[in-house]
């Protein structure tokens, strides 16, 4: 089949296409469709400038394809996972005569992303992108992190909240659990602004750009990363609290127990979450393993 040449930021032709194939807009699912003609390249660019070797994309819904248009002709190979069946027919009509993608209708918080790897992108270098639906950014991310799978990079489309919160420093008034985990496995950084005009329909937010770069991860060395990661969730739980407060309630620790690591950690026993370097949240984890 031939290739079409919808442009598909115009909000007439989002409008003619959908409604060819009678589909609306679920808000339900957080559907903001891009009518910035900027944003995409931008984005697409951003990964195939980070390497020279082949490219394979894991892309996280494709709304009406405006995005995935410009990863296929960038990249050797796309594979979308798209919930919304509806938009399958408007896929297969904006993206037709591209043969490098493939389209799965899967939740990714259920997929199996090991077996999608291993299926679709041997021998490539793999990278995610994606807009993200702003109700389900943290989930997604911790999934593709904590799941250790072998992607270079994540280039997403946040909330701008979400993207300070994300790419904050550890030890800020910013940061939180997410922003702690997400250091933990790379290093990020945000690429561009995305103004709420650039979506249709307008949300109340703007967006940003962000990457994060799972080769340039940390080392740090964490005893056991079960109790790392319940004791973080637990200090930034009840943030106000002290460590010694927030995080004895959190982990149903003994105070006596947990006032000895935090002091063979070098810390204050009345310090905040908020105020603690990923260096000394690791020693801290590491003490309560040794008390415990």
């Amino acid at each position: 089949m031939d290739k079409k040449n919808y442009t598909l930021t115009d909000i007439s032709v989002i409008k003619k296409v959908m409604a060819d194939h009678d589909v609306t807009f679920s808000k339900g699912l957080g559907q903001n469709f891009l009518v910035n003609p900027t944003v995409c390249p931008r984005m697409a660019d951003a990964v195939r400038e980070s390497t020279d070797g082949k490219i394979g994309v894991l892309e996280i819904g494709a709304g009406v394809g405006v995005l995935t248009k410009e990863l296929l002709e960038r990249c050797d190979k796309v594979v979308c996972v798209e919930l919304d069946t509806r938009l399958f027919p408007v896929l297969h009509d904006t993206l037709a005569g591209h043969d490098n993608l493939t389209l799965i209708n899967e939740d990714i918080l259920k997929a199996d992303l090991d077996a999608i790897i291993k299926e679709h992108f041997d021998g490539m270098e793999i990278f995610v992108c994606a807009n993200l639906p702003y109700y389900i950014t943290s989930p997604v991310i911790m999934r593709l992190l904590e799941e250790k799978l072998p992607f270079s990079k994540i280039v997403v489309m946040v909330q701008k909240e979400a993207a300070d919160r994300l790419c904050a420093k550890v030890g800020s008034r910013e940061s939180g659990a997410v922003t702690v985990a997400v250091n933990y496995y790379a290093q990020t950084k945000k690429l561009f602004d995305v103004s709420r005009g650039s979506f249709m329909p307008s949300p109340k937010v703007d967006s940003c750009v962000i990457e994060l770069d799972l080769t340039k991860k940390g080392n740090y060395q964490v005893t056991d990363e079960k109790v790392f990661f319940k004791m973080v969730k637990s200090a930034f739980a009840q943030r106000r609290k002290t460590i010694l407060n927030s995080v004895a309630s959190g982990m149903g620790l003994e105070k006596e127990k947990l006032a000895l690591a935090i002091e063979n950690a070098g810390l204050s026993p009345t310090a905040r979450a908020e105020a603690l370097t990923m260096e000394e949240l690791v020693t801290l984890s590491n003490k309560i393993c040794e008390v415990k």
